[in-house]
């Protein structure tokens, strides 16, 4: 790794010392940058970062990182350094960086994180879905804000792959102050309270996706959200709240109707409407985000008529989707814009957590793309989130009741994550697995798993009845199909909460069954695609395994790997591809080497909601095509799948169902695929969901059915315990028989 130190002045109201070097010009030619720092693990590594003096950008020094071929997976370059907090609390800070990269398979990202004083994580961005490859200058930026917990900021640039990545021109400036909102204590919802609010919520969604006015356009959203419960739940009868829901809309657009019919539309010779590939939404910054809402003119003889809806029985809406517009604007004209305060929300507050449940609600309301094949009561769902979230104490309940509403879903891609909460970065050193309906250590990692062996069943963690613990995040997991959802379990029952250092955990030795023991493990980092860390004893990632049969890890194979490994796989008698978990790139590039016709992938279909609720529903459908490429591997194949295949490697894994290129071995697959639209919630919670619907390449139902295998097969506690993997066994038996 290779990050960048930070040296920072007092900073006041008024103004602010720069970041000390951020130009790099201060330091000699070939040492670290004064004030920045790699990390030890990193130097160790082999990747460095030093001051240059040639190809920069700005003056006349710059920093340059270098990495290593072959690095291993959980080591990357990285130049940082951190900054106390003091001076940036309650204020909007943006980190902005001039970087370029050099080098084939080399990519850098800039990354901010916020720290508590407890060591929890209150904010961080490291630009992994935005990565940076161009070797051209640019200016890259990360915005936020600092809340008044927050005790330091770290920052930095990071570098993967090879290559170099060339860094100048680094600032920390604050762009504004943020007001620290009031925090109203927890209290139960009312009945009336209840209706009041499932009032707002509708109406909520409605403005702000569907009517298209100036006012509305420039709203801040999660301002609206928390004033508006504020203001709307104490009503106390049906006029009260309709007078209610009046206030809070009339400055957003003025023709809409409450109560009665929306007001007529100026004259105009166009009108304005919102056009949804799927939804747009602030917190997606994937550079593969697909998604967007935008504001578009149609001739007045395209208007459509308002929308109407019961916000609540015996009060209506009348909303209008078109509004008129003239060369300045959406009529009648909006005042001035004026800059939006900024906010310092938490989830301590209780309107704030209940204006974030309005706003998720709303968002999966009109752009879920999976209410037809999921059979959930989505208006309950909003009473429920809502009588929860007015009682929650703290951001980790608070958590947990965004998590029941986003599992009411039923996607694999949904969940919710908030910093410093909840399940930690740490894990037990071991891998459970649910296998004959009991939850049991498949893996242990060496010297750091005394007492514990392969096959022993989990009875209890920390005291608490394993069965019980994995029903309590069942509840909280959001999956399509039974295999993701044991993998999440099985991974968040082997976590270690925000803060542990430790779990005790009540084993039932595989040796010593109908006796138990109570183990202590300390909680360690995590490990990513490390031979040693999956659920079940892989081989290495290209091997072997009999004679004329090669074992393929597409989970763990790279594009270099891949290519290498052509030749042998073009002699092979049989290939088994294992595809247990999610691939890279090799994933789609092994299956055009499998066919000597075109493919293609199943149905991708972005929903375009033209109306509310999902009234008017079309989609706009699309697909990869896969061009076949030589050599053509000619050798019997297999594919080992279950759960843990979701998304891209369903994508994978539906090419070769229909198109038929080998056998699947195993279980099925998560029944999850199509892009991830991730968005922001105040109070800082962050939801992902799936923003787009998936279909088999005939037009049937992909969503929880996913990928059947051809041949079963599962795991036995005996064979856990003997250090087998039954499914790549199973595999190699299936080609065996075809080979002959």
């Amino acid at each position: 790794m290779t990050l960048l130190p930070v040296v920072l002045l007092a900073l006041s109201l008024q103004g602010q010392t720069p970041l000390s070097n951020g130009g790099f010009e201060d330091g000699a030619v070939g040492s670290v940058p004064p004030g920045w720092f790699v990390p030890p693990a990193v130097e160790q590594a082999g990747y460095k970062a030093q001051t240059a003096d040639q190809g920069c950008r700005a003056g006349s020094k710059c920093a340059v990182l270098t990495g290593v071929e072959n690095s291993p997976a959980e080591i990357f370059g990285n130049l940082m350094r951190s900054v106390p907090a003091d001076g940036y609390k309650l204020r909007k800070v943006r980190l902005s960086a001039a970087i370029r990269v050099e080098g084939s398979g080399t990519r850098a990202q800039m990354w901010l994180r916020l720290d508590r004083a407890d060591r929890s994580m209150a904010f961080l961005d490291n630009m992994a879905m935005r990565p940076i490859v161009s070797s051209n200058w640019g200016t890259y930026a990360i915005e936020t804000e600092v809340g008044e917990d927050v005790s330091q900021l770290a920052l930095g640039v990071m570098l993967f792959g090879p290559g170099k990545a060339w860094v100048d021109d680094i600032k920390l400036e604050v762009l504004g102050e943020v007001i620290k909102d009031k925090v109203e204590p927890a209290r139960p919802l009312s009945s009336r309270g209840e209706r009041n609010l499932t009032a707002f919520a509708k109406l909520y969604g409605y403005v702000r996706f569907f009517h298209p006015s100036d006012e509305a356009a420039r709203a801040d959203w999660e301002t609206q959200a928390v004033e508006g419960v504020r203001a709307v739940e104490g009503a106390a009868t049906d006029e009260a709240l309709q007078a209610a829901l009046r206030q809070w809309a009339g400055p957003l657009g003025a023709t809409i109707g409450i109560g009665e019919e929306a007001a007529a539309r100026p004259e105009s010779k166009e009108v304005m409407r919102y056009v949804h590939m799927g939804v747009g939404l602030a917190g997606n910054s994937s550079p593969y985000n697909i998604y967007s809402s935008r504001r578009v003119r149609k001739p007045v003889a395209e208007a459509r008529k308002p929308y109407a809806a019961e916000l609540a029985p015996g009060l209506r809406v009348s909303l209008p989707v078109d509004v008129a517009v003239d060369e300045k604007g959406t009529l009648p004209h909006a005042g001035a814009a004026q800059a939006l305060p900024l906010y310092d929300r938490a989830a301590a507050d209780r309107g704030t957590r209940l204006a974030a449940v309005v706003i998720a609600w709303n968002v999966f309301q009109h752009f879920y793309p999976y209410f037809d094949v999921v059979k959930v009561d989505w208006q309950a769902e909003l009473g429920r989130a809502l009588k929860a979230a007015a009682t929650d104490t703290g951001r980790n309940e608070f958590q947990r009741t965004l998590r029941r509403l986003v599992a009411a879903l039923q996607d694999g891609h949904g969940g919710v994550n908030v910093s410093g909460g909840g399940i930690g970065f740490l894990r037990l050193p071991l891998t459970l697995d649910l296998v004959e309906g009991q939850w049991i250590v498949s893996r242990v990692w060496p010297g750091q798993s005394e007492g514990v062996a392969m096959g022993d069943r989990i009875v209890a963690m920390d005291g608490v009845a394993v069965e019980k613990a994995a029903a309590e995040i069942r509840e909280m997991t959001s999956g399509a199909g039974n295999g993701w959802i044991r993998w999440r379990v099985a991974g968040e029952l082997s976590g270690c909460p925000a803060g542990a250092k430790t779990r005790r955990v009540e084993i039932e030795p595989h040796g010593a069954r109908g006796t138990t023991k109570v183990v202590e493990l300390g909680c360690v980092g995590p490990k990513f695609k490390d031979q040693g860390a999956y659920t079940e004893p892989r081989p290495e990632k290209i091997k072997e395994v009999e004679p004329g049969i090669w074992y393929v890890d597409l989970d763990r194979v790279t594009k270099d790997d891949w290519k290498g490994l052509l030749g042998k796989l073009e002699q092979a008698k049989g290939i088994v591809f294992d595809m247990r978990g999610y691939p890279g790139e090799p994933g789609i590039t092994s299956l055009a080497h499998l066919t000597d016709n075109p493919l293609r992938s199943a149905k991708w279909n972005v929903p375009q909601a033209a109306l509310p609720d999902r009234t008017e529903f079309p989609f706009a459908e699309s697909g990869w095509p896969v061009q076949p490429q030589k050599p053509y591997l000619a050798a019997p194949r297999v594919f080992l799948i279950d759960g843990r295949a979701i998304s891209y490697a369903e994508t994978v894994m539906g090419i070769v169902e229909h198109f038929k290129l080998g056998e699947s071995v195993g279980e099925p697959t998560a029944g999850t695929n199509g892009n991830v639209n991730p968005f922001r919630l105040p109070g800082g919670y962050a939801v992902s969901w799936t923003g787009m619907k998936v279909l088999k390449h005939d037009g049937s139902q992909h969503h929880g059915v996913g990928v059947v295998p051809t041949v079963k097969a599962t795991r036995t506690r005996q064979g856990v315990a003997d250090g087998r993997d039954e499914v790549l066994e199973k595999g190699v038996e299936v080609l065996r028989g075809r080979m002959r």
